[in-house]
């Protein structure tokens, strides 16, 4: 009995290399325009953005540290808060520290373009990083696969991708028929009130599938600051908040400032929830955005309910878990 039992495990071990996913040498070209090499599938990342892909790719035990906001992340915490409490806080890409970072000697450092020097310094101390900022929707989803690559989970981000298109193509139908002049000029702001999106970005690709024009179009950049006289000469029909930002809708509505600007004269002045848009929840923000514009054109849909199915379908939780949408 003992030695058949022994020929079994030997057989099984013999046979473990035969189902391992095998090592590949995979090449990106990141934002910074650097060519990086890294074996896959890689056994030890350390994450400092786009952290929330770590439920689709499902690359908890690959983990060597994250950036120090992924702990306070309401998906993270919703999905694994224990796990993710054993992960090493790596930091952030503002201030990352190279000691810090060989100690938990990870194959790869996945950060965004924040600091190029600091990415320079990393890899002249025998760190491979990528550096990554998506400015657009299918950008985005060159780095989702790129993860999907590095984790052998390639089959898992294409669903969630196909999930995501799910959503862009609903929006798209319906505001599809909406006439040239009908369709509503939006203003995107970010950490301060007076800084507006231009017409580089995902937002920028966002309100071109809304059927929105950008107010902020001729800025040609990420985002700067303008002068409240400039807003108001822009009129926005409605104004969308960065979910990070220290300010409210209310705060906007309540300034005497912006009393004239039509967005805040109707109430249409809205603040995204703080979640990750370098992430699938990308299109659900979306499906808010596009029902806060065009509300006679999703009337019939249950937004909340269509956020759940998603939830549900790229995560397996209930979007009740998650932080909701307050506006």
């Amino acid at each position: 009995m003992k030695s058949r039992l022994c020929h079994a495990l030997l057989s099984l071990l013999i046979l473990l290399p035969a189902f391992a996913t095998p090592a590949a040498a995979f090449t990106y070209r990141d934002k910074m325009g650097r060519t990086v090499t890294v074996t896959t599938p890689v056994k030890r990342a350390v994450l400092y953005e786009t952290y929330e892909l770590l439920p689709v790719t499902g690359a908890w035990n690959q983990m060597a540290g994250l950036s120090r906001y992924a702990y306070s992340n309401d998906l993270l915490l919703a999905i694994n808060a224990n796990r993710l409490r054993r992960i090493p806080d790596a930091g952030s890409a503002m201030d990352t520290n190279a000691e810090v970072l060989l100690k938990l000697k990870p194959d790869v450092v996945l950060t965004w373009t924040v600091n190029p020097a600091a990415v320079r310094f990393l890899e002249h101390k025998g760190l491979t990083v990528i550096s990554v900022y998506p400015e657009s929707i299918n950008e985005l989803y060159g780095v989702m696969r790129m993860q999907g690559q590095l984790f052998g989970q390639e089959k898992r981000i294409e669903s969630a991708i196909a999930r995501m298109e799910g959503l862009f193509s609903l929006i798209r139908k319906r505001v599809a028929a909406i006439p040239p002049s009908q369709r509503k000029t939006a203003l995107y702001l970010t950490g301060k009130q007076t800084r507006a999106n231009g017409r580089i970005g995902v937002t920028n690709d966002l309100f071109n599938l809304m059927g929105l024009k950008n107010a902020g179009n001729e800025i040609n950049e990420r985002s700067c600051d303008v002068p409240l006289e400039r807003i108001i000469s822009w009129n926005p029909d409605l104004v969308f908040i960065w979910g990070s930002a220290r300010y409210s809708a209310a705060d906007l509505k309540g300034n005497p400032q912006w009393r004239h600007i039509r967005a805040v004269k109707n109430g249409a002045v809205f603040k995204e929830p703080k979640w990750g848009t370098w992430s699938p929840r990308l299109a659900p923000i979306a499906l808010w955005m596009a029902s806060r514009a065009y509300p006679e054109r999703f009337r019939d849909i249950d937004i909340d309910k269509t956020i759940d199915r998603f939830y549900r379908d790229v995560y397996g939780i209930p979007y009740a878990r998650a932080k909701q949408i307050e506006n």
